[in-house]
Order: structure tokens, then sequence, then C-alpha cells
């Protein structure tokens, strides 16, 4: 089995739209976390206590998920859809792929895991 991991980064104002449109295509295991990042979106100013500062690293979501290999390409089809805007700053979406996953309740690889359900099941 080919497993990917595919790393999203999005505008935070994008996040539930996006795992709307996730879980229409039967994602609903992912990791969400708060990220700043810099690229091309352009920077911004922000007034604290009355005085001026540039905002230089602008805040993000970054989605994670781990899937099979099959799923990709539907997944990546999904989060455009969803987090698009058309301005700088819509983020960036990448794919790696997996060599091994574990779980930590049973220490089985999760490959392993999924042939015990297949032979029991």
């Amino acid at each position: 089995m080919i497993v990917k991991k595919i790393e999203a980064i999005i505008r935070p104002e994008k996040l539930t739209e996006t795992i709307k449109g996730l879980k229409n295509i039967g994602i609903t295991g992912f990791t969400v976390s708060q990220v700043v990042g810099r690229g091309r979106q352009k920077d911004t100013q922000g007034v604290y206590r009355g005085k001026n500062y540039k905002v230089t690293l602008h805040p993000k979501v970054k989605l994670e998920i781990v899937l099979s290999d099959y799923m990709v390409e539907r997944t990546i089809k999904a989060i455009v859809e969803c987090a698009q805007t058309g301005e700088d700053g819509d983020g960036k979406i990448y794919i790696y792929p997996i060599l091994e996953a574990y779980n930590i309740r049973t220490g089985l690889t999760d490959f392993d895991i999924d042939d015990l359900v297949n032979k029991e099941g």
C-alpha cells in the first residue's frame, strides 16, 4: 500500500470551509496547527497600544493529512476549491511519501494493524 502525507498551508478564515470540503470526500482524520509564515503576501500594518508596527509573518493554518495514494488528487482538488481566494497568501500544498507509521497504543505499524483487521473481519 502506498501512503502519502499532504501538508496544506492555508488562510485561517478558510479552515472551516476546507474541513467541510474534506469531509464531503470522506476525509475525516487530519491534524491542524496554527503557524506563521512568509511568502508573496505583502506586509501589513498593525497597531499595538497606539503604536504602528509592520506585520511580516502572517498567521496561517497547517493541515496534515495521511492517506492512501489513490485519494491524493481528489484531496488536493478539494483543498484548492475550498481554500483558494485568488490572492497572494492563499498558501501551498506539499506531498510527502510515508515510509512507515506506528500506532502508539499497540506498537504495531499501521500496515500490520490493517492486516489484522482484514484477517479478523
